[in-house]
């Protein structure tokens, strides 16, 4: 007896069976009372890829695999089957859905006729929980936008371009394209071994799969092609333009956007006028915004990159990084040394300092916005969500509240400043630290080197110090883009409530652009919004999300990559400096504390997590790699980092006394260190 899986529970390869035997009652393998006989069968041919035990012969074990690819068709989706013999007889016990695997996407083709690469865009950004339906439409308006924007405008920008996907309520990037294409295939490695060192690795296999080969076309040719998008999208006359004036061009720039994301969304009577006008946000704004700011951006890590190669031999890995701590103009930094400005002018008011020590931030809020909070906080918030009240957690996704509407977190977060006492741990002392070092460390790097070469660095450093703390300003102004659409977004669910169409406003961001139309025109979604939510709510339980997902099903990490023999925990290096402290492994911010001196743990971080930063003593990620969020922000704050760390949230136990390298990109048991 035993247990058939119809797709491989491992790897999440589909049309793979995995068979567990033993001889007796199956009771034993489920209960792990003995360790089963152990096969793998390709569905397709019935061949025999891995064979551990004799119980089973090949005959029974391609019978097994042909009636659970019979079941799963039954039921349309990957089976847990249990299975006995009983003497010639095959008998099926019982068969329910395996709930672990993660879902392919619906335009996934037929994995024996083709095979696509989906890169987890959650992962990147940070965010692993779900998107809500609108949020997910809200990206395909982008994909639409950005395609218009290189020249390859859609019919149906509702619809988004095919490159953007979704499944399990996430978003992927098909990344099969550019895996084919002779001059493109290596760029996600390069990319991705800055902002995500794990799925930079897993790429690098891939490029090996025969079933990702170059296909036709002329490398000359995509070339061509590449630089015509790019040049169409207008980005690198900004980019010659900020090489050449990083301070006035930078200033200019950031003049541009505001005036561009300011500007008037047209009417907004009726709420078929209100949906029109979001479509319209989404499709014309962000690409001219974004080719401004990614251009200055770009030209601040064209500048790093450039100084990095020409001290080479002179500059160690950790001088470099040490150069990009304290960067100016980070709107994510100057978001949270305001926070931390607001404790310290309220830290002397009584009402406000006994409102926050004796009141949950929940009950804070709502005090907020009846506008009873002591006058003092209520006036200082106000003016902090003028500039920062389209932010919030998961901020990427439009369908949730913006601290404006709930800000919660933030009061939690000036509590839990209030509570710093020693004023060499002040954040804005930190952050003043560190750009005292990045600035003493260039001297000392300029001193090092003389003649034309001297005078080329100088110029370089410069421009990395002028530009490339904007790094956090594309996504920070996309976001306020966001908190547009959804204020415009908002009354069109109240009449949709208002019509029966849904059951209540909120339900506005389980709906997709077409949905809306269709409600307003009478349609009820009740029944649908119902089944998204329901999804929501499972999709809210699943700890593991692959950062890279074959359409065959298979998690490309668990795939590719083995721990390490010695079971040591290493990471990329991201922030240099050793930091010793208690873990606090956080699973979200919502409603978290961080003790002074302690280490954050987390899976991956946005913008939501930095008010966290300000009260760490170092930072250890599952994702990430030098130039991802949470890498750039501890580097501003002068604490420790190491990013990429697989399972780090499994490993490091809360409350663990660690020791973290941020140099070396380890972390180790107190006392274990490596010497």
């Amino acid at each position: 007896a035993g247990v058939l899986f119809t797709a491989d529970p491992i790897t999440g390869r589909r049309r793979r069976a995995a068979i567990d035997a033993v001889r007796g009652l199956g009771e034993q393998v489920v209960s792990g009372a003995v360790n089963p006989d152990h096969y793998l069968v390709d569905v397709r041919s019935g061949a025999v890829l891995e064979r551990r035990g004799d119980i089973v012969d090949d005959t029974r074990l391609r019978e097994l695999a042909a009636i659970g690819a019979r079941i799963e068709a039954h039921y349309g989706k990957p089976q847990d089957i249990e299975w006995a013999i009983d003497g010639e007889k095959l008998w099926i016990v019982q068969s329910r859905d395996i709930t672990t695997l993660y879902p392919i996407p619906a335009s996934a083709p037929d994995p024996e006729r083709d095979l696509r690469v989906y890169l987890s865009a959650n992962v990147a950004q940070g965010v692993l929980q779900p998107f809500t339906p609108m949020g997910i439409q809200t990206f395909r308006l982008l994909g639409a936008a950005f395609a218009s924007a290189v020249g390859r405008p859609l019919a149906d920008p509702a619809a988004g371009t095919s490159v953007i996907v979704d499944a399990g309520l996430r978003l992927w990037v098909d990344l099969t394209r550019v895996f084919r294409n002779s001059a493109a295939r290596g760029i996600p490695v390069r990319v991705l071994s800055i902002m995500e060192a794990r799925s930079s690795a897993i790429f690098a296999r891939l490029l090996d799969d025969p079933r990702l080969a170059p296909r036709g076309g002329s490398r000359l040719r995509s070339l061509a092609s590449i630089l015509h998008a790019v040049m169409h999208a207008g980005v690198p006359p900004w980019v010659i333009r900020a090489l050449l004036c990083p301070e006035t061009t930078r200033d200019q720039i950031l003049r541009d956007v505001d005036a561009i994301v300011m500007r008037d969304a047209g009417p907004l009577t009726t709420p078929v006028e209100r949906l029109d006008a979001f479509e319209r946000l989404l499709i014309t704004t962000p690409p001219r915004i974004f080719q401004r700011l990614v251009a200055m951006v770009g030209a601040g890590l064209i500048s790093y990159n450039l100084a990095a190669r020409l001290l080479r031999g002179v500059a160690s890995d950790d001088e470099m990084r040490t150069v990009l701590r304290g960067l100016p103009f980070n709107p994510t930094t100057e978001m949270d040394l305001e926070l931390w400005a607001i404790a310290l002018r309220t830290r002397d008011d009584a009402p406000t300092r006994a409102a926050l020590a004796d009141r949950a931030p929940a009950e804070l809020s709502a005090a907020f916005r009846r506008g009873t909070l002591p006058p003092l906080l209520q006036r200082e918030l106000e003016t902090f969500l003028v500039r920062y009240g389209h932010r919030a957690i998961a901020e990427i996704d439009l369908g949730l509240p913006r601290w404006s509407e709930d800000p919660s977190h933030l009061l939690g977060a000036i509590a839990n400043y209030q509570r710093l006492d020693a004023a060499a741990l002040a954040p804005d002392v930190q952050f003043a630290r560190g750009a005292r070092e990045a600035e003493a460390t260039i001297a000392t790097l300029l001193s090092r080197v003389h003649g034309p070469r001297r005078l080329l660095a100088r110029k370089l450093l410069r421009r990395v110090r002028a530009l490339a703390g904007a790094r956090e300003a594309p996504k920070f102004h996309v976001v306020r883009v966001f908190a547009q659409g959804r204020a415009i977004l908002a009354p069109v669910g109240v009449a949709l409530a208002a019509q029966g169409s849904v059951a209540t406003a909120d339900d506005i961001w389980f709906l997709t652009l077409p949905d809306a139309r269709r409600a307003l025109a009478g349609e009820d979604m009740r029944q649908r919004v119902a089944e998204r939510r329901a999804e929501y709510r499972r999709e809210e339980r699943r700890r593991h999300v692959p950062r890279v997902l074959l359409s065959d099903g298979t998690d490309a990490e668990a795939a590719f990559t083995s721990p390490a023999e010695d079971g040591a925990i290493r990471g990329t290096p991201a922030s240099p400096g050793t930091a010793r402290g208690v873990a606090r492994v956080l699973f979200s911010p919502a409603g978290a504390r961080l003790e002074p001196g302690e280490v954050l743990v987390a899976p991956a971080t946005d913008p939501g997590w930095t008010p966290l930063f300000l009260t760490a003593s170092a930072l250890v990620m599952e994702m990430g790699g030098m130039m991802s969020h949470g890498a750039v922000v501890a580097r501003e704050y002068g604490i420790p980092a190491v990013v990429g760390v697989p399972d780090a949230t499994t490993r490091i136990g809360m409350g663990e006394r660690i020791v973290v390298d941020g140099s070396a990109g380890t972390v180790a048991p107190e006392g274990r260190e490596e010497r």
